[in-house]
């Protein structure tokens, strides 16, 4: 065989071995790059399922606490006493009087104030305070009755007529005012609805017995209020003269002084 036949034959051999290389070489970072990219792919959407999820988590969580946390009772701020009722002896015609035990319970001054159905029937002593932590009063409800229609005076127990006792944190002592509920409405809660009971007053009850106990407490309590403070400062006597306590102390030194002084 010629040599350059046999040469001619190598080389298409080597070209097409080295053809057959490339095509394979090819094809192998081919199907490289297209495993990369599904790799890649399928991270992706293993990603954004995993953000999905922690999202839905995310929102169920807030939406089963916000569930919650309505279903929850309020913390309330004020205890009462009666807790939910207030009781008037039934007297048709007359005005008659309640009362009602208001106790802070939390560790911030707290301001109350009364609301009714029937502000022009009805009005409360005092209408509205603050208390210091762990301070109460009892507050007096007023009510006029009306007689029933047909003169007769069988005891309706129950009334219309409710009331409302609402409450705000305070920051401190402070004057009240019952704008304040306005002015912060978002921080006002409700405590307690409060219903009317009648009691007969010639029927002796425990309800009755507590009542009265209550409405004396008011009263003592009412006028304790009204006594003018202590003062510590200076002291005006008769014709408005004011005496310096330190300066009757120094008086009294200089005079002694004196004394001393004459003596020797």
């Amino acid at each position: 065989m010629p040599f350059w036949q046999t040469s001619n034959g190598n080389g298409s051999a080597a070209s097409s071995s080295t053809t057959t290389t490339s095509s394979s070489s090819t094809s192998s970072s081919s199907m490289n790059s297209n495993n990369s990219n599904g790799n890649n792919g399928c991270q992706q959407n293993q990603s954004n399922q995993l953000g999905e999820t922690r999202s839905s988590l995310y929102y169920s969580t807030n939406a089963i606490s916000f569930v919650t946390k309505s279903l929850l009772p309020t913390r309330r701020r004020l205890r009462l006493d009666p807790p939910n009722r207030l009781f008037f002896p039934y007297e048709p015609g007359k005005q008659v009087r309640s009362a009602i035990g208001i106790k802070n319970t939390c560790k911030s001054h707290v301001a109350f104030k009364f609301q009714t159905t029937a502000p022009k029937s009805c009005y409360m002593r005092p209408p509205g305070a603050i208390l210091a932590p762990g301070e109460s009063l009892t507050a007096t409800v007023f009510k006029f009755v009306e007689p029933p229609e047909n003169n007769d005076r069988q005891l309706d127990q129950k009334s219309r007529v409710k009331f409302k006792i609402m409450s705000l944190k305070v920051k401190g002592e402070m004057e009240y005012v019952p704008e304040m509920f306005d002015e912060q409405k978002d921080q006002v809660a409700v405590e307690q609805i409060l219903r009317v009971i009648f009691l007969d007053p010639d029927c002796p009850s425990p309800a009755l017995e507590k009542l009265k106990r209550q409405l004396a407490e008011a009263e003592a309590e009412l006028e304790a209020r009204k006594k003018p403070p202590e003062d510590a400062g200076p002291r005006v006597v008769n014709e408005g003269l004011v005496i310096d306590e330190w300066k009757e102390r120094r008086e009294r030194y200089l005079a002694r002084q004196q004394v001393e002084v004459d003596s020797v």
